[in-house]
């Protein structure tokens, strides 16, 4: 059974086995969750998207995939990066949100994390309404089969917490 915590804070600055990047299609860094991802752990994050854009991903990661790669200088083994769906342009699409926590999973458990960290998921720049995005996640997570021991949803504000919080009332 998967344990899902809260904590507000900054991601990057949070110990877990993997900690998931609300990344853009690049995978190059930018901003929000993203850009602090890509300072905090280093230029070998960088490295090794450069690698995958090179390789397997020549025109970006797909909205709702999921790739990992080291977590450099982060406090965790891997960052797992996913794609989050711009909440204009996907018509608000929820089955490509909870894609990206879906495949964040099946992802970290072919790793074998245990403890996984995530973001809100497109509600920063991509605009989804933060209270579905929340129910989404939470949803998402309870209701996908994983060996993942911990789920921390690493929430920014109050308002993200407290919508999160809501979720798992």
């Amino acid at each position: 059974m998967t344990t899902i915590t809260l904590v507000q804070g900054d991601i990057t600055r949070q110990s877990a086995d993997a900690i998931v990047n609300a990344a853009n299609s690049s995978l190059l860094g930018g901003g929000g969750v993203d850009g602090a991802i890509h300072r905090r752990g280093g230029p070998a994050i960088l490295e090794e998207c450069r690698a995958l854009r090179a390789s397997r991903y020549g025109k970006g990661l797909p909205t709702g995939q999921a790739v990992a790669t080291t977590a450099g200088e982060l406090d965790a083994r891997w960052v797992i990066h996913t794609v989050g769906p711009v909440y204009q342009v996907s018509g608000g699409d929820p089955s490509l949100l909870a894609s990206c926590y879906r495949e964040s999973l099946r992802v970290a458990d072919e790793l074998g994390a245990r403890t996984v960290a995530f973001p809100a998921i497109s509600t920063g720049v991509y605009r989804w309404p933060m209270d579905d995005a929340a129910r989404i996640a939470v949803e998402t997570v309870r209701n996908t089969p994983t060996a993942v021991e911990e789920v921390r949803f690493v929430l920014f504000d109050d308002r993200a917490y407290d919508a999160f919080a809501r979720q798992l009332d």
